[in-house]
């Protein structure tokens, strides 16, 4: 079903659209009671599914958050508002960072996020809608941007977090996994990406398990 949120958090009617559509129809409702928030580089850099505007308010008093990066994009969801307004209201800085979770990592959207991560003030916390596939792959970038390796960087894609690396979302697995083949102990990841990464190469060698990929698309239904 698509969002019922026109947008408007201006009035007490929109905001109260916004949170039928955020707990309902983006399935908010789940992420009240449970949250998969996790240290990604202790201290400084956390994941979790996409928290809502108390969960915010939790982290910048448990945590000291002071930066949200938003791995599903810009979207129309009441969502989507009421964390912006969130953390607005809140004095943090927010990013729009999109990534797919069932296909080849982008080199270019890569980089961008490493840009962040040299950049952004920390505390920072990184989501997705179910805080499994898209923050997996940004917490394991994140790791290798730390001078982590590509075994430490596979452990962000994990049964833990929902992950399920013989589904689609398994190409996330093999972008690691082929960094670690091609190019660790030999080429710094960053210059890997920028020189030897071959997105279309990867998509074409990748295969994934039907049955996985039914259960992770339509019984879990991860984005």
């Amino acid at each position: 079903m698509n969002s019922i949120f026109n947008g408007d958090l201006s009035t007490a009617k929109g905001r109260t659209v916004a949170w039928i559509d955020s707990l309902f129809i983006d399935h908010a409702i789940l992420r009240v009671i449970w949250s998969n928030l996790a240290p990604v580089i202790p201290g400084n850099i956390y994941r979790s599914n996409h928290p809502t505007p108390g969960r915010l308010r939790g982290m910048v008093r448990r945590l000291g958050l002071r930066t949200v990066i938003n791995l599903r994009g810009k979207t129309q969801s009441g969502s989507d508002a009421l964390s912006r307004d969130a953390a607005r209201t809140l004095g943090l800085d927010f990013y729009d960072m999109s990534f797919e979770s069932r296909g080849a990592p982008q080199r270019d959207r890569i980089l961008r996020l490493h840009d962040i991560y040299t950049s952004m003030k920390t505390p920072a916390v990184m989501h997705c809608k179910s805080g499994a596939d898209r923050a997996g792959l940004a917490s394991g970038l994140m790791i290798m941007f730390a001078g982590g390796n590509a075994e430490q960087a596979l452990r962000q894609l994990s049964w833990r977090f929902g992950h399920i690396r013989q589904a689609k979302t398994g190409i996330l697995d093999a972008f690691f996994l082929r960094y670690q083949k091609e190019g660790e102990g030999r080429k710094p990841f960053l210059d890997w990406v920028r020189d030897d990464y071959d997105e279309a190469a990867l998509r074409r060698d990748f295969h994934a398990n039907g049955l996985a990929s039914f259960v992770n698309d339509w019984v879990l239904a991860h984005e």
